[in-house]
């Protein structure tokens, strides 16, 4: 089995210090409108890079359904030292997320020179338009990451531009893995955990962020190792809500279970568990 891949805990913001905190510090996805809004937000993930972790900065377009300004995003990421800024995509439309990437690529780049790298998020609506846009992402020069959004539904017609574990799988019997670019998963699909037993085989994914561990323990549901996963409709996590410390247990131990389908070994660091 291949190296790890990092898993990042997306958790409410009143929570970081129970659930996100890592041992040791590797990665987090952090959002950069939390960053410029919540203070303590801000000093979490700033003294989480000083500890040592990769900082990864969305750019918003999930939780507000636009991607901040260009001047919005260099703020938050120096504000917490981030190596890296998620560029802004458009869900199955390759040409759509190549024209905002690129068109975002450029002003970032005019206010912060070299001073991070950015992630392109790999959408397209069928796999043509999905290899044309993988293509342009790393001929382009200046994607430095790659992101494959989570595989959501079945797709019985198992296209790679729906299933993640295909596309991966694609991506290294063809010979199209860039040695020069970071590829990350975005989210914990429609087979959960279990996906990165079999992702952990391509030793070029980096990491995975991901709620649904402390969603579902808040909800009282609990992980299993070996499956199955099945994930009932969840409220997206900024509509959580307070959460039991009496969950605080399962919600680690699904976290626990992630990890350990990654391959990682990082644990929430002790003094805040």
């Amino acid at each position: 089995m291949a190296r790890s891949i990092d898993f990042s805990v997306i958790a409410p913001p009143a929570y970081l210090r129970e659930f996100v905190a890592q041992d040791p510090a590797r990665v987090h996805h952090v959002a950069a409108q939390r960053v410029l809004a919540d203070e303590s937000y801000r000093a979490f993930f700033a003294r989480e890079a000083e500890r040592g972790a990769e900082i990864i900065l969305d750019n918003g377009l999930f939780d507000l359904g636009h991607a901040l300004p260009a001047a919005d995003l260099v703020a938050a990421a120096t504000a917490v030292a981030a190596r890296e800024i998620i560029l802004p995509d458009v869900m199955r439309d390759g040409a759509a997320t190549l024209k905002a990437s690129e068109r975002a690529a450029r002003k970032i780049r005019e206010l912060s020179g070299d001073a991070f790298r950015l992630c392109a998020v790999l959408h397209a609506a069928d796999d043509e338009e999905w290899l044309r846009t993988y293509d342009a992402f790393v001929a382009g020069g200046w994607a430095g990451a790659v992101a494959l959004p989570a595989s959501r539904r079945p797709d019985p017609d198992e296209q790679l531009c729906r299933t993640r574990w295909l596309a991966t799988a694609y991506l290294e019997d063809h010979g199209l893995v860039d040695g020069g670019i970071v590829y990350r998963l975005l989210g914990l699909g429609r087979t959960g955990h279990l996906e990165l037993i079999e992702q952990r085989e391509h030793e070029w994914i980096s990491s995975v962020d991901g709620a649904a561990p402390v969603v579902l323990g808040a909800m009282g549901i609990a992980l299993l190792p070996e499956g199955p996963y099945e994930k009932p409709p969840t409220p997206r996590i900024e509509k959580l809500g307070p959460i039991p410390e009496d969950r605080f247990g399962l919600i680690r131990q699904n976290i626990a279970v992630v990890r350990t389908a990654a391959g990682s070994s990082v644990t929430i660091a002790q003094e805040h568990a």
